[in-house]
């Protein structure tokens, strides 16, 4: 059986305060597997500094083996992104997290962009959010 070919894939992150890392990770597999990816295609990974704080997202990366790069909103509201939110803007300054932070640790722009925004609503209320660009060579 012939091994599928390593796509490297960055992976930007949002989730409202207080998300599980269950929910986080099972809203990253899913939009891993619309991309037709896996784990091991992550190459980087980022997300707004008004979450460095945040216990899901520590468990998920270090369960991963994952470094998160933050970006501050002023940096994200930079990028231009395929579906800027006025409510993410309301509450982050920026009108998009999870893309913005994809396409710019991807070194990338939003053609790169292989799951613009998927939203996972968790059984504990909780919403996730991943984007995932591709990196390029």
């Amino acid at each position: 059986m012939r091994r599928k070919p390593e796509m490297p894939i960055a992976l930007g992150l949002g989730c409202d305060r207080g998300t599980p890392a269950t929910t986080i990770a099972r809203c990253i597999a899913e939009a891993l597997a619309l991309a037709k990816a896996r784990l091991a295609d992550v190459r980087a990974v980022a997300s707004i500094d008004l979450k460095a704080d945040e216990i899901g997202l520590a468990e998920v990366a270090q369960a991963n083996g994952w470094h998160i790069r933050f970006y501050p909103a002023t940096e994200l509201a930079t990028v231009e992104v395929p579906n800027p939110s006025a409510t993410v803007r309301k509450y982050t300054g920026t009108p998009s997290v999870s893309e913005a932070a994809a396409i710019l640790v991807a070194g990338a722009d939003q053609t790169h962009l292989i799951i613009e925004k998927y939203k996972l609503r968790g059984q504990d209320g909780r919403n996730a959010t991943v984007s995932i660009a591709r990196i390029p060579q």
